[in-house]
This record gives C-alpha cells, sequence and structure tokens, in this order.
C-alpha cells in the first residue's frame, strides 16, 4: 500500500488511523465532510502533510474523487445522532454501500470498514441495525472488505474517561444507566488504529471479520468507581432506568453537542464484550492495553490542570 483514502479520518478513530499510517510512509488522502475543521484537527495532530478531501459517503460523486488513485480505504465515518438529513441508514448503510461499491468499481486493493461489537442487522436499534446492515451490504459489493468491530474506545479526548471525569467534576451525583449493570471491555483507541493498519498491510487478512476490545471486562458502575477514584470525588451514582435515560438522551440531542444520544443507550442495554468465536487483537500480534494504565494518563492531567 502506497496511498490510503481513510473516511472520517479527522475523528477520534479517523486520525489515530492516518497518523499511524502516515507513519509508516504511506500518503494519505482524508475526506471529510468538514475540510477546514478536519485540517485544523490534523495539523494540531502533527499530520500537515496529508491531502484533506472534502466528501460524504452518502454522494457518490464527492467519495470517488477522495478515493482515486488509492490502493486502499478504510470507512471510519460515523454517525451517533440523527439531524439534518444524517441518517443512520444513510451513513451506516447506504454510505457505506456507496464508498465499498466506488471501490470495487475502481479496483482498490483493500477496504476496511469500522463497524462495532453488537453490529446486528436485526437488532431493534436503529443505529445497532444499521451496523450490522451495513456489514452485509459491504460485503455484497466488495467481498474481501476486512470489517472490524471495536468496543468502546479510550483514550485523550474520548466521550468515555473523559465525559464522566468532566461530570464529575461538576455534579454532586451522576446518573448510571440501567443501574450501571452493563458489561462492557474497553479498547484502547491507538490499539484500533493499529490493528486496522496491520490489516491494510497484510492482504492474508482480507475479508476477515476482527473483534477488538481490551483485556478486561468491566460494569458500568465500576468504570465510573475507577474515574471517581481518579479524579478524587465521592458523588452519588444514581440508577437511571434505560427508559428515562431515553428520554433525557432524546432532549440532549437537540444540543449542538449532546452528552448522551438514543445510540448510546441503545448500546448500553447489552453487554458490549467479545464474542469469543472471532479473532482480535493478539492475533494480530497486538497486546491490549489495560483502562489501568492508560486513562490515568489523561484523566489525572486534567484534573491537574482543572
Amino acid at each position: 500500500m502506497t496511498t490510503v483514502s481513510v473516511f472520517g479520518g479527522s475523528g477520534f478513530l479517523g486520525r489515530r488511523i492516518v497518523r499511524r499510517l502516515a507513519a509508516e510512509g504511506m500518503a494519505l488522502r482524508v475526506a471529510v465532510r468538514h475540510p477546514n475543521r478536519a485540517r485544523r484537527v490534523l495539523d494540531a495532530a502533527g499530520l500537515d502533510r496529508v491531502t484533506v478531501f472534502r466528501a460524504d459517503v452518502r454522494d457518490r460523486a464527492s467519495s470517488a474523487r477522495a478515493r482515486a488513485g488509492a490502493d486502499a480505504a478504510v470507512n471510519a465515518v460515523s454517525a451517533y445522532v440523527e439531524r439534518d438529513g444524517v441518517t443512520f441508514e444513510a451513513v451506516h448503510e447506504q454510505g457505506a454501500r456507496t464508498l465499498a461499491q466506488e471501490a470495487a468499481t475502481a479496483g482498490v486493493a483493500r477496504l476496511v470498514l469500522v463497524s462495532g461489537i453488537g453490529a446486528d442487522p436485526s437488532s431493534h436499534s436503529a443505529y445497532i441495525r444499521a451496523r450490522g446492515r451495513g456489514e452485509q451490504l459491504v460485503r455484497q459489493v466488495f467481498s474481501e472488505a476486512t470489517i472490524v468491530r471495536p468496543s468502546a474506545m479510550f483514550g485523550p479526548g474520548d466521550a468515555l474517561f473523559g465525559t464522566v471525569a468532566q461530570l464529575a467534576r461538576r455534579l454532586p451525583a451522576l446518573p448510571l444507566i440501567g443501574g450501571g449493570h452493563t458489561r462492557l471491555q474497553p479498547v484502547y483507541v491507538e490499539d484500533v488504529a493499529e490493528a486496522i493498519a496491520h490489516v491494510l498491510t497484510a492482504r492474508q487478512l482480507s475479508g476477515q471479520v476482527y473483534e477488538l476490545a481490551g483485556p478486561v471486562v468491566y460494569t458500568l458502575r465500576e468504570l465510573f468507581e475507577f474515574v471517581l477514584r481518579l479524579v478524587g470525588r465521592q458523588c452519588l451514582l444514581v440508577s437511571v432506568p434505560f427508559t428515562v435515560a431515553e428520554l433525557q438522551a432524546r432532549l440532549f440531542e437537540l444540543l449542538p453537542n449532546p452528552p448522551l444520544s438514543t445510540a448510546q443507550v441503545d448500546l448500553l442495554k447489552s453487554d458490549n464484550v467479545l464474542s469469543g468465536t472471532l479473532p482480535g487483537l493478539r492475533q494480530l500480534n497486538i497486546e491490549p492495553k489495560a483502562v489501568e494504565a492508560i486513562v490515568p494518563t489523561y484523566i489525572s492531567a486534567s484534573r491537574a490542570r482543572a
């Protein structure tokens, strides 16, 4: 691989993928809906020698321009909130299919689709269902596409530990959706980026499905308690039923940057852990990093500046 188009390349995972591939000497095309914003994000990350394209996976023409001449493509586009014509079906189903079809027509050698653990085409959740159907649609038009399904990702700037830490510093109590019983197996975002770089460069890995998760399973309550210890706070943890959390999320989704979405509530209704039936990080010779080894490096630093 010499040239790779990364769709969603300025996002939480996307910019890590770009940085990893750039370090390996590849030419990067970053395809995003808001190129000016992406350029600022990538420049701040020290990625000033990548080409940024205005592209939307829902639009065949713009996707084709961003992909033209690339040896491989990564679809790391994600939407957790439906608004302004951006729907789960449009992005995760039709958008994923459009990109895969364009890649197949152009003879692109490798395609990686970033999905998620728990993706299910028969789910009652619109978000989880779209993820599952997107995988199916991509495979129909690009049979050798590699699918990676990360668990909840953590790292500096994450929406999991970082958000809980911010709330803990401001509020006397924190909501535990579903009582905090959901089991999660968080994965370090840099491990996911490394895995994607690996499958792009190893031809024999094409067509596989990988579940990517960390080494330890926690309940949501245990993760909240861990963050509270890091920030040195003693907040009351209040159990919130899923039905109430859904109503709250719908209100939050009216905000420009909602702290909670209905898609995230849906994801918490089921355990988000490895199935045990698919290969993962260790099969890619990557030793997954533990929450305890990474999160204190950025939550503690944030506390010191607060």
